[in-house]
């Protein structure tokens, strides 16, 4: 097998397993199971949306962080963190703005 799973096929997996649990006779366990693999379904989903995220914004959501020479590691970079980088700035307020908005959410100011 030489292709790596990815997030769509683990959702496909996770569509399957949940037609599966619906066949469960004992009533508790099957609500229990449908939970559990929705919550993974929602999982995948958010870190699918994420990965995606960070790519438009040129950041690369797989880098390992490399050692310092001393042999300590720096700690990855926080979502957040990464997204801010990329962010413009109110020219009024300093808010952060949205890449596909040419205003400010915060106060309305026009910002080119």
């Amino acid at each position: 097998m030489d292709e790596q799973p990815t997030v769509e096929a683990f959702m496909r997996h996770l569509q399957v397993c949940l037609e599966e649990a619906a066949t469960i006779g004992d009533a508790q366990e099957r609500e229990q199971r449908c939970w559990q693999i929705e919550a993974a379904l929602q999982e995948a989903i958010l870190y699918k949306n994420r990965v995606e995220q960070l790519l438009q914004h040129g950041v690369d959501p797989i880098h390992l962080v490399q050692p310092a020479p001393d042999g300590t590691r720096a700690p990855a970079p926080r979502k957040i963190e990464a997204l801010n980088a990329t962010h413009r700035h109110c020219n009024k307020c300093g808010a952060a703005l949205e890449n596909d908005l040419n205003f400010c959410p915060a106060c309305g100011h026009e910002n080119a």
